[in-house]
């Protein structure tokens, strides 16, 4: 049950976030990690988890309680801050991002924007001259998630109408399950 309520929020979190933009630096990807970039990884990963957690248990509380159509003021309003919590807390960047976003925030920074270009399907590890370590990780849409992701016949009761109010611009529907929806990234200080 865990992973199914894990795996209905997947995508929906792409939609919800802070964007913490890079300064422009030299990035590249990397196929093989340094001891220094493998522990950069573990800060990345755990970086990561934390904010799905945290993302996860705010979202199942709220559509529990008052539905999807609710959840789309908790991810524009809420994971912001947990996003800006979790990057403060590990001293990373940290956000997510698609190709259709619901929130023209979530763009993320340069880096990120290069690297989806080719819309890769499994995580990649990117480095700058100056140390920093990138990691994009992909975001799969879960049969649930389509409440709020999917075709308009499959969004859940006042989805619909609570996405004209909130992104009236949103390009985050027409998903069907198994569709990459987007990417999480971080960025670690060099060490």
């Amino acid at each position: 049950m865990r992973w199914l309520t894990t795996a209905l929020f997947a995508s929906t979190l792409v939609a919800c976030g802070a964007d913490a933009p890079s300064p422009a630096g030299a990035w590249h990807a990397v196929t093989e990690l340094t001891p220094s970039g493998t522990l950069q990884l573990t800060r990345a990963e755990a970086s990561r988890e934390a904010l799905f957690a945290a993302l996860v248990a705010t979202l199942t509380e709220e559509i529990q309680e008052r539905g999807a159509a609710s959840a789309i003021t908790v991810c524009k309003e809420r994971a912001p801050q947990l996003a800006a919590r979790v990057a403060a807390d590990r001293g990373v960047s940290i956000g997510r991002t698609s190709w259709k976003l619901r929130n023209p925030d979530n763009r993320g920074p340069e880096w990120v924007r290069d690297a989806m270009v080719g819309r890769p399907e499994s995580p990649l590890y990117f480095e700058d001259d100056r140390g920093r370590f990138g990691l994009l990780t992909p975001i799969r849409l879960q049969e649930p998630c389509l409440n709020c992701h999917g075709s308009e016949d499959r969004l859940a009761p006042g989805v619909r109408e609570r996405l004209a109010e909130l992104y009236p611009d949103d390009a985050a529907t027409g998903f069907a399950a198994g569709d990459l929806r987007g990417w999480f990234w971080v960025e670690v200080p060099a060490s």
